[in-house]
């Protein structure tokens, strides 16, 4: 399972800010996967416009793609390190799942 999960290549970060900029805020959709992990107190917080909000609005500090296939984007978000899983296709961007991580867990790619 965590093999499909492992980043396997690094992508440019300004280049994948310019390509998710291309798409609207209707093209980017969270999945019934997206808030799995949080709380019912969370999701009210983390809501998927936010993290619309986050793709669109701000350059990941780190990227890459994952063996399968999605990409890994990382965020500084109000001072915490943000994990956003998304799957991007010529038409969508779906949001897979997000998490805080620490400093620690952030990848050398």
């Amino acid at each position: 399972m965590f093999e499909s999960t492992k980043i396997v290549k690094g992508v440019d970060t300004e280049k994948l800010f310019e390509i998710i900029k291309k798409y609207s805020k209707e093209n980017i959709e969270c999945t019934s996967h997206t808030f799995f992990r949080l709380s019912e107190k969370q999701r009210k917080i983390f809501t998927c416009e936010e993290l619309r909000k986050i793709l669109l609005g701000n350059q990941a500090f780190l990227a890459g793609i994952q063996h399968n296939g999605n990409y890994a984007l990382f965020y500084k978000y109000k001072e915490k390190n943000l994990k956003i899983i998304v799957h991007i296709n010529n038409r969508k961007i779906k949001i897979v799942t997000f998490y805080f991580i620490e400093g620690w867990q952030i990848p050398e790619i």
